[in-house]
């Protein structure tokens, strides 16, 4: 929310948090499920996407987030052709999906129309990827995509900060059964699980409940600085394979070309780091 001194604040659940210096607020809205606001900051970020006053991503430091959920997965995979991305809206994680060769399809399921059109419109550098054609959207409720569709995904990308969007509540075995049913032999999902600085126990609950649904679950952290607690986990999820077990190193230098952070040493440090969320448990 953008105070009387014209700055973004937002504050954690444990009681701390960021500050930006705001030109103007580019845009504002009621969607039929969250407020949608465009700010633009007086800051090297550019302009800031928050959904309910929280933010959701910034032109300035999306590949903090972005690059981390999307290259570790893919790279760890043989040759991932169909991804699926749910909460993608904004489509900074297609943007990094598509650096990939070995891609052919990528479907985005995001609940509110009103991101999309709105990240297209204000954020074109982080959002214009959706129209690429081999890019699908659809507008609907994820966990009814996943129950309904039948097509199969090699990777899965879980970006949405609820489970699966507005209404969905925690993941349920149903979820999970649904996950598992629409993806390939040999296949990976990555979700994001907050932060635990943060948010420590809704990562937490995340973490345990994957640990009862998948033979493979690895966590792994970044700094992401216009974040709750700055530090962001992910969780490499699959029952067969283990992350960066299909190294190639020639797509590794193809990705790590066309990337800010994200490199296969930088990957290895973060996953050394997992006991971030065994500890909470």
């Amino acid at each position: 929310m953008v105070d009387e001194q014209n700055y973004y604040r937002e504050i954690t659940p444990s009681g701390f948090g960021i500050a930006i210096k705001i030109k103007e607020i580019l845009f504002s809205t009621q969607s039929k499920y969250q407020k949608v606001e465009v700010l633009d900051s007086d800051s090297s970020l550019g302009r800031i996407l928050t959904l309910n006053d929280l933010m959701f991503v910034t032109e300035g430091d999306a590949y903090n987030y972005h690059e981390m959920i999307a290259h570790l997965p893919l790279l760890s995979h043989k040759n991932p052709k169909n991804v699926l991305i749910i909460g993608g809206g904004t489509g900074a994680t297609t943007k990094e999906v598509l650096k990939h060769k070995t891609v052919e399809k990528v479907v985005v399921v995001d609940i509110d129309e009103v991101v999309v059109d709105t990240c297209k419109k204000y954020l074109p550098d982080v959002a214009g990827c959706l129209d690429d054609e081999k890019v699908t959207v659809k507008i609907m409720d994820a966990f009814d995509y996943i129950k309904q569709t039948d097509i199969k995904f090699d990777v899965i990308l879980i970006t949405s900060p609820d489970p699966l969007g507005p209404g969905v509540g925690e993941y349920t075995s149903e979820v999970y059964q649904n996950l598992k049913r629409v993806l390939n032999n040999g296949g990976i999902i990555v979700m994001q699980s907050e932060s635990p600085v943060a948010n420590e126990q809704k990562s937490k609950t995340l973490y345990e409940s994957l640990l009862k649904n998948f033979q493979v679950v690895k966590t792994y952290s970044s700094p992401v600085p216009t974040y709750p607690g700055s530090c962001w986990v992910w969780v490499f999820c699959s029952d067969t394979v283990n992350p960066l077990d299909n190294y190639d190193e020639k797509r590794f230098e193809e990705i790590v070309g066309k990337c800010k952070l994200f490199t296969k040493e930088y990957a290895e440090q973060r996953l050394e780091q997992e006991t971030l969320l065994d500890d909470l448990i």
